[in-house]
């Protein structure tokens, strides 16, 4: 079954798995399609392939015992053999004190997720993809390694209350890195998009080029604190560890950047620049995602597989934390609303361009993105890391010469009171996010890698 299968098509195989169940309750995940890439290196292509795949998982409960199993046969007897199983691992399995019972019907956010233009892209589209990056650097006598993948596929979901969710959704996923021949200069560009017309490879590739071009006579500057102006393929990392950490339950613990000494959480406290404001939208054209979350589309994850529905949510407001998420046993036993994580977010801007925000800058470096970012203090969200292939020195609203690596010390919550600038909001891993310019960012020592 190498196909997307429709709304009705899916329901039926969850209605037959939940016909099959003995269990106090069940629930059912189906999910299938395919998976597409091309890969190069070196101005030359070494893999590319399609592959398609099913999966469904079954989880039986008996009380507060659950277990699980999965299949990619959807024959009847298949199908009961795979819930006889989750039935059999389910009695074994230890209680879940923290167990809560499933969901009944929902009513989810119908996003346009899937686009027929990407789920159409076929070994010709990709080859023409690559070879729009590689020949452009190419004759440049610079050299190309990038990545895309797309895919096309569906998610399903049900359970024996009568809870039922389909979603399809398309993904396409390009980054290309570009060396100049000696290795000394380095640029990288990253696109991702539910509709692949929205994609140009040359484009993107020009801009790792130019930056390439640019940054091959690094300079070293002093480690310290420095105006920056962040891409977003540069801030992404540490804006999406942030809201990995508003979970309500590790803040009410005591072990969350959201803690407060002594107890209680900084819920509704200003703890940002009054001009952040963070929210997600299923809905948005931009970054639509899954009305359930994990349906394909977002990039945060979580939240989806209980069957809660994805919906618009302020989290950030004015510099205010105005919503945390909860797991639904943890907001049961404080008495809210059990809100998920989101799927992706979006960051409000400014509606200046990056060139504006660099002529508006009267010293300051440029970071194209960030990597090898590992956590230092969980509790102020103190992360490190090191700029990559692109660092800029800029003076009187120029950019003057490339400069050398640095590794960073730096939290987003002080980097998000060290505002002074936002740019236009532009999509990078499944989220809306805009360059920011931001002072008294930590550079705490050099790298000498490119």
């Amino acid at each position: 079954m190498n196909k997307i299968l429709t709304k009705e098509e899916a329901k039926k195989i969850i209605d037959k798995v939940l016909a099959f169940s003995k269990a106090d309750e069940m629930s059912v995940a189906l999910s299938g399609g395919r998976t597409g890439n091309i890969r190069y290196a070196r101005n030359s292509v070494s893999t590319s392939g399609e592959s398609y795949d099913q999966s469904l998982a079954v989880t039986a409960v008996f009380g507060k015992r659950s277990g699980t199993a999965t299949i990619n046969e959807f024959d009847d007897a298949s199908l009961e053999k795979t819930v006889r199983r989750a039935e059999e691992i389910a009695r074994l399995a230890p209680e879940n004190p923290e167990y809560m019972p499933m969901l009944g019907p929902q009513t989810y956010i119908e996003a346009p997720t899937f686009a027929d233009s990407t789920a159409n892209i076929d070994p010709d589209y990709r080859a023409k993809a690559a070879f729009d990056s590689i020949e452009p650097c190419s004759k440049k006598g610079l050299t190309a390694a990038g990545y895309l993948e797309d895919s096309a596929g569906y998610s399903a979901i049900g359970n024996s209350k009568g809870l039922f969710g389909y979603n399809k959704s398309t993904s396409v996923d390009f980054s290309i890195t570009v060396r100049t021949a000696d290795g000394l200069g380095s640029g990288y560009a990253i696109r991702d998009f539910n509709d692949v017309s929205k994609l140009s490879t040359k484009q993107a590739t020009e801009i790792a080029m130019q930056k390439a071009l640019a940054s091959s006579a690094a300079k070293a500057l002093e480690p310290g604190k420095y105006t920056v102006i962040l891409e977003p393929a540069a801030s992404i990392d540490l804006l999406q560890n942030m809201m990995r950490s508003m979970d309500a339950r590790n803040a009410d613990e005591g072990r969350s950047f959201l803690s407060k000494k002594g107890g209680g959480t900084r819920l509704g406290e200003k703890l940002f620049d009054e001009r952040v404001n963070i929210y997600s939208d299923p809905s948005n054209i931009e970054i639509p995602v899954s009305g359930f979350g994990g349906g394909g589309g977002g990039r945060m994850g979580g939240g989806g597989s209980d069957g809660r529905p994805q919906e618009k949510i302020s989290w950030i407001e004015n510099g205010v934390v105005k919503n945390v998420y909860y797991s639904r046993f943890w907001a049961d036993k404080k008495g809210v609303k059990a809100v998920p994580p989101p799927s992706g977010f979006i960051m409000a801007g400014g509606t200046e361009s990056l060139a504006d925000l660099i002529k508006g800058t009267e010293k300051g470096i440029l970071v194209t993105r960030m990597w090898y970012i590992r956590a230092v203090d969980p509790q102020t969200l103190l992360y490190t890391g090191l700029t990559r292939d692109g660092t800029f020195y800029i003076e009187k609203g120029q950019i003057k010469f490339p400069v050398k690596n640095f590794r960073f010390n730096e939290s987003p919550i002080i980097m998000l009171n060290n505002l002074e600038a936002m740019g236009v909001p532009t999509r990078i891993g499944g989220c809306l996010v805009p360059p920011l310019k931001i002072r008294d960012f930590t550079f705490s020592s050099l790298s000498d890698a490119v």
